[in-house]
């Protein structure tokens, strides 16, 4: 996808590893395509969308996190 085109959508992390998310979604998202993640205090990561239903898709990260934004990031799940 190009970002440049790239509408925003509101998603909700449900459940998080430093290789994927388990994502809660508003809009239809397609399996293998690739997507970019803003996750609090952690910045923007690039995904693929690995599987996807109506409200919900599960993406692997294209570079795992490092440990340190995996703690931050682990107890708001």
């Amino acid at each position: 996808m190009d970002r440049g085109g790239l509408a925003r959508a509101l998603c909700r992390v449900l459940d998080i590893s430093i290789h994927g998310a388990k994502l809660q979604t508003y809009t239809a998202l397609r399996r293998g395509s690739d997507i970019w993640l803003r996750l609090p205090q952690v910045g923007e990561v690039t995904a693929r969308v690995v599987w996807a239903t109506d409200f919900a898709a599960g993406c692997q990260f294209q570079t795992p996190l490092a440990p340190e934004a995996f703690e931050i990031l682990a107890p708001m799940t």
